[in-house]
């Protein structure tokens, strides 16, 4: 035996001994120790040495690390000084997870893998000078926010930025599947086009056929969704980013399709394994008219889409998100097919299911689209259920046709603040208008030509979602309990601020440019409707009061202002604003996850044949202010997060966290009282010892 691999790092030891036997928290300082022994004993002993920054520039350009076009547009005295001001901070990791975190997933390392490229400071400076794109001024200006934690760009961006051998800047897709086996072929190559490059793929599968329906006239011979998502589970499992990161995948289904209850039941620990699908994520599309049908306990009608598409010739995506206008008009016209189920029976089996796998996902369409500031409809999420941008269905022809009906899909380019550092630095906007200003350098610099849709889209749109995480921590650090009227007073002020600076960044571009996003002037934007009860949100308590009294809050006249200049110069970007649930990167970020609570004070990890611990931040003096997820009154939750929603244009990624006693009627309380505050999307159901693979593609 090789004793040398049973022997335990320092810092291993070290960490573990931060917990008692029972997992409670013991030393906090053990934490710090190790992250110290980790730095000195691991990250320095194989980091790379180079006399001079040129030297190591040179090294990495020549040796195909780095590209050479963007370190090209600056002189050799200004990168010097983007890199000084990075080290000058002398930034230290303040826990061994992130230190950790950061060294094995993000660093550049040796092609054997032997030795570190990069420290934080330089991964950091590379992301300033890609994005800054020449702009001296402006890289000087990301690279103090970046060094101060105030903001991350998202896991792809930051992984990849500047190299020479690299996957997409890009988080994730959204893509919709049209009908014929056409577009389901293309719809099967493009996700595992985008899976190789390390994106996560969602995929509306709304207008498939459901079972049995006809094909060529040819009646119960179409296979429905089922046989689909079993294609696409095999895709992400053998599509992968070279090994590094495993491919992820989600399917969506309207609920009024008739394939929904085989749908469901693809997701069930005792399904048949011709039916299983085992990695691909699941979400339901929900409407209002369905909930209406459950709270009155009326029978419900199921659709056949291509019956919809014959009588109709329209999609059935299309139809299906808005059945206040087309529930009564497809159950009053007998050549639409249709099958007759109970909706609380439907309700009942997603509450079962969410309870016994996690899934599906939820995503109230109307809630949706009822803020939804643009003309066309939103259909669907994606992976992490924060992303919502309307899509147009492609439709593909024969290869070599050229007829194809190219539409438009979505990609995901992100970033995520730090609540507590841009509270603590009086950085708000600056924070958003750095994090605007690297999303769009990845929006135009992003063309991926291979899906058509999506480079289309993301050309005439423009769009990003900045989000926000290390809420709880924050909050638990000044003594506010998470879902008091403090908690809640505090959202509702620093969301207004978040979204008031992301218009002003996307309205300065638009004015700077003459670019406005594809069909700005049939927006809520462009005849000033958004604004509508728009406004300055003042603090009320002592203690809000106390935590944004050197913060400016912009006024009304600033709002009115504002409003004027929309309208005038319209916007750079569709869309602005989602919180993803920074999973991975807010170790690194020394954050709690997103908007959401904790679920341990101290989480555990496994990473090879050891544990990891990872305190949450100022539990040394603030631990009896933090409740776990599985412990909060889950209406407070909602009501968090639905104070938060108010002001982001997209989604809030939102996990209900359960107990394993809870009964499948108390979890559809929640649905309902979601629903009611309106909540946009529901992410993951947890039930506490429940493990879920999370997607890192959209962790931020």
């Amino acid at each position: 035996m090789d004793q040398k691999r049973d022997i335990i790092p320092e810092w291993i030891v070290l960490n573990n001994q931060i917990t008692d036997e029972n997992g409670d928290l013991k030393d906090i300082d053990k934490d710090k120790q190790a992250a110290k022994s980790y730095f000195l004993n691991e990250v320095n002993r194989r980091t790379q040495f180079f006399h001079s920054l040129e030297e190591k520039l040179e090294f990495l350009v020549e040796n195909n690390y780095y590209e050479k076009e963007f370190l090209d547009k600056y002189t050799m005295e200004e990168i010097q000084t983007i890199y000084d001001i990075a080290y000058a901070a002398k930034f230290r990791f303040p826990t061994y997870m992130g230190a950790f975190k950061f060294y094995n997933d993000y660093a550049l390392k040796s092609r054997d893998g032997k030795n570190f490229l990069e420290r934080y400071e330089d991964r950091l400076a590379i992301n300033a000078l890609y994005h800054a794109n020449g702009d001296f001024e402006k890289a000087r200006t990301l690279i103090r926010s970046l060094i101060s934690q105030d903001f991350t760009p998202a896991t792809p961006t930051l992984l990849n930025t500047g190299k020479k051998m690299r996957g997409e800047f890009v988080s994730c897709f959204l893509l919709e599947a049209g009908d014929s086996l056409n577009d389901i072929s293309r719809i099967s190559e493009f996700s595992m086009q985008l899976s190789k490059v390390g994106g996560g793929v969602s995929i509306n599968l709304s207008n498939l056929r459901a079972k049995g329906e006809a094909i060529k006239g040819i009646p119960n011979v179409s296979k429905g969704v089922v046989g689909v998502a079993k294609l696409l589970d095999n895709n992400f499992r053998y599509a992968d980013q070279m090994g590094q990161r495993t491919g992820a995948g989600a399917v969506y289904l309207n609920v009024f399709h008739a394939d929904i209850e085989d749908f469901l039941s693809t997701k069930k620990l005792n399904a048949d394994d011709d039916i299983r699908v085992k990695t691909l994520s699941m979400g339901v599309v929900i409407p209002d008219k369905f909930m209406e049908l459950a709270r009155e306990n009326k029978d419900m009608w199921l659709f056949y889409p291509h019956t919809v598409y014959q009588e109709y010739g329209i999609d059935f995506a299309d139809v299906s998100i808005d059945m206040d206008k087309w529930y009564d008009v497809l159950s009053d016209n007998p050549n639409v097919r249709k099958k007759k189920v109970n909706p609380r029976k439907i309700l009942d089996m997603i509450a079962s299911l969410q309870g016994e796998s996690g899934y599906p996902y939820i995503m109230f369409s109307d809630n949706v689209n009822k803020a939804n500031p643009l003309d066309r409809p939103v259909k669907f999420s994606n992976l992490c259920t924060e992303i919502l941008q309307p899509t147009i269905t492609s439709h593909y022809g024969d290869y070599g046709a050229n007829n194809d009906d190219v539409g438009m899909d979505i990609s995901c380019n992100l970033a995520s603040g730090h609540m507590g550092n841009m509270m603590k630095h009086n950085s708000i906007k600056e924070t958003v208008f750095a994090a605007m200003d690297v999303m769009n350098s990845v929006s135009n610099q992003t063309d991926i030509k291979h899906v058509p849709a999506v480079a289309k889209a993301n050309r005439l749109n423009r769009s990003v979602g900045f989000g926000i995480m290390g809420h709880h921590g924050y909050i638990a650090e000044n003594y506010i309990l998470f879902g008091s009227e403090e908690n809640i007073e505090l959202v509702d002020v620093f969301f207004n601020i978040v979204n008031y600076y992301s218009l002003v960044h996307s309205m300065n571009k638009a004015k700077e440019t003459g670019e406005k996003f594809y069909r700005f002037e049939h927006s809520k934007y462009a005849d000033g409707s958004y604004f509508d009860g728009r406004g300055q949100i003042l603090p009320k308590s002592d203690k809000v009061k106390e935590l944004f009294k050197n913060i400016y809050i912009p006024t009304d006249d600033d709002w009115l202002q504002l409003k004027e200049d929309v309208m005038t110069y319209g916007l750079y970007n569709s869309h602005r604003l989602a919180v993803a649930p920074n999973g991975s990167i807010g170790y690194v970020m020394s954050a709690t996850p997103s908007l959401t609570p904790i679920k341990q004070l101290v989480e555990e990890r496994t990473y090879g044949n050891s544990k990891t611990y990872y305190p949450m931040p100022a539990v040394d003096k603030a631990a009896f202010m933090y409740e776990t997820a599985y412990r909060m009154d889950t209406y407070k939750v909602i009501d968090v997060i639905a104070t938060a929603q108010k002001h982001v244009d997209q989604g809030i990624s939102f996990e209900l966290c359960i107990t394993s006693d809870i009964t499948t009627r108390e979890l559809q309380k929640y649905y309902l009282y979601a629903h009611y505050q309106g909540i946009k999307t529901l992410y993951y159901t947890r039930t506490q010892k429940l493990k879920i693979e999370e997607c890192e593609s959209c962790a931020v």
